[in-house]
């Protein structure tokens, strides 16, 4: 900070002096940005704003008349303070600088023994000008932190936690939508921090610049480029120099603006943010409960009784062998703007529903979620909204291939992504149902094997032995299991010989009933018995036999699960 008045006096070759405050001291805190020596009367032309003023006084004691004036002009003219030695008899003089003080509001002082002027300039400029070498390097040491951070592309959460390790206190920053996208506590516990945030920041209204604000009185910056603000970075404290910390916000607010920019494609900064909470979530070293709900509430998701973790998996209800694809299939930057769809899909689904919640991307072609729900009762209808609500998605906005006019009579788009909804158990803390994921996830995997069936959502229930097979399906000991059993039809219809697995799906899921099978496949019963024979020489089994059946079908399961 810059020298006051106050500072100024209690150098010791003032205090020395035995200066005298004449008149009120409200002005003794007045910055000094310079010191500048006259006996001139008419000096407010040479003043350009925040100097202290030293004189002898000598042409004030030839007309004390014009004492009032004079002190009047230097005030006008944004003097810091009058300094005048007065030594010797000089009453008529001194009663002059008193009356003139009582009038103003310029701290008038007078010292009453003999002070080498050279010497209190000498001083305070060196104190101006090593203040100011302290704010050019203070300024170069932040300039260059930030910089650092804009060229490598920095995520947010860092760029947030080196400016609260510069100005050396909380920072949060926020969207437009009053959520916390990013914060660094520095010493303050988190739950303190966010506690309540969303009121407490909406009462703290933004301002279009870097100042301190509404009635949390928080220091705040703007987040974004002109016209396109996304966010504010936001220091809800007391701090020591506004002047530096608002520099730091500036500059993060800058290199924040500067990256988003440059990583425009990729996903928001809201759903960055909630990936890495539930990400947090699903491994949550040491994080409680309650930092977790208030972590949480932060970026949305209220605080309820109950909480179900639910998971959405690209790719269409498996109907063997499959005819239709995601469209993400060998495209990975197809398969991400499917997940940035869907993500969009869902908050709009969200906004008429009595919940909130958590999403993310888990892995590729996977979104997570975390419902915060009222009640059980609510649990399917919600369920059954954002199922609903993605299928008309689907077929309204999408569009349809090769369709007449009236929309029927073609197939669906390749950008007609379908998406499998695994539902895990619901639970009354938020860490159980986020370590619930891994379940719905492995519910919605399995779910995508199955043949068509009309659900809208699957839970473990629905999956069973084929959930179990999901799961074991990479097991090198499985994979030898499911080509020791199929390897006699896999090898033939590598030959050309098509259909027999299709084939012996529908034989198995008839139960090895030889007539159902004719009556459904619209086969005659010759016909059928002769292809039938001709698997069971494929095979080198009889198809008769109950545990022979039973374990083609489970190596039928995990093939079908290998295609995924």
């Amino acid at each position: 900070m810059l020298p006051t008045v106050r500072s100024v006096l209690a150098l010791p070759v003032l205090r020395d002096a035995e200066p005298s405050l004449l008149g009120s001291a409200g002005g003794l805190d007045h910055q000094v940005r310079w010191v500048h020596v006259s006996e001139v009367l008419d000096v407010s032309g040479l003043l350009s704003g925040g100097e202290l003023v030293l004189t002898t006084g000598l042409e004030l004691e030839k007309d004390p008349g014009q004492t009032a004036v004079f002190v009047q002009s230097l005030e006008e003219a944004g003097a810091s303070g009058l300094i005048v030695e007065v030594i010797g008899n000089r009453e008529e003089s001194l009663a002059a600088l008193a009356r003139a003080a009582s009038a103003a509001a310029l701290p008038v002082v007078v010292v009453r023994r003999r002070v080498r002027f050279v010497q209190i300039t000498e001083i305070v400029h060196r104190l101006i000008v090593a203040e100011q070498l302290e704010r050019v390097e203070r300024a170069r040491a932040v300039h260059e932190a930030f910089t650092m951070l804009s060229l490598e592309s920095a995520g947010t959460q860092q760029v947030v936690e080196q400016a609260a390790a510069m100005i050396g206190a909380p920072v949060v920053l926020e969207d437009l939508s009053h959520l916390v996208l990013a914060y660094a506590a520095r010493n303050v516990d988190t739950a303190v921090l966010l506690d309540d945030w969303e009121r407490r920041s909406r009462i703290t209204h933004s301002t279009t610049g870097t100042s301190r604000g509404g009635s949390g009185d928080w220091l705040q910056t703007p987040v974004g480029v002109r016209r396109q603000v996304w966010g504010r970075l936001v220091v809800p404290a007391v701090l020591d120099d506004d002047g530096a910390a608002a520099m730091v916000l500036e500059r993060a607010a800058q290199t924040l603006a500067i990256n988003r920019l440059a990583e425009r494609d990729r996903r928001d900064l809201n759903q960055q943010a909630q990936a890495g909470l539930l990400n947090a979530l699903r491994q949550p070293r040491g994080l409680g409960e309650g930092e977790a709900q208030t972590r949480a509430a932060a970026l949305g998701l209220q605080r309820s009784p109950f909480y179900l973790p639910v998971v959405f998996r690209s790719g269409s209800p498996a109907v063997f062998p499959r005819t239709e694809v995601s469209s993400s299939d060998g495209d990975p930057l197809a398969g991400q703007q499917e997940e940035r769809m869907l993500l969009e899909q869902l908050a709009r689904a969200l906004k008429p529903l009595p919940c909130t919640a958590l999403s993310a991307v888990i892995q590729s072609g996977s979104v997570g979620m975390i419902l915060a729900l009222p009640s059980k009762q609510a649990e399917d209808r919600v369920l059954h909204a954002l199922a609903g609500a993605l299928a008309e998605d689907r077929k309204d906005g999408l569009g349809r291939v090769g369709s007449g006019p009236d929309g029927s009579g073609g197939r669906e788009g390749p950008g007609a992504a379908r998406w499998t909804i695994g539902v895990g158990r619901l639970q009354d803390s938020l860490l159980e149902a986020a370590a619930g994921i891994d379940e719905a996830d492995h519910v919605a995997e399995a779910a995508a094997t199955l043949p068509g069936h009309g659900r809208e959502y699957h839970r473990a229930t629905d999956i069973r032995l084929r959930g179990l097979l999901a799961l074991l399906r990479k097991d090198p000991r499985v994979q030898q299991f499911v080509e020791s059993e199929l390897h006699g039809i896999l090898d033939a219809e590598a030959r050309g010989e098509e259909g027999h697995l299709e084939l012996l799906g529908h034989f198995l899921e008839s139960g090895g009933n030889k007539t159902a099978l004719a009556r459904t496949s619209y086969l005659s019963r010759p016909t059928l018995y002769a292809r039938l024979s001709r698997l069971e020489d494929l095979l080198g089994l009889n198809l008769d036999d109950a545990e022979s059946r039973t374990s083609l079908h489970v190596a039928l399961l995990v093939y079908r699960l290998r295609t995924l």
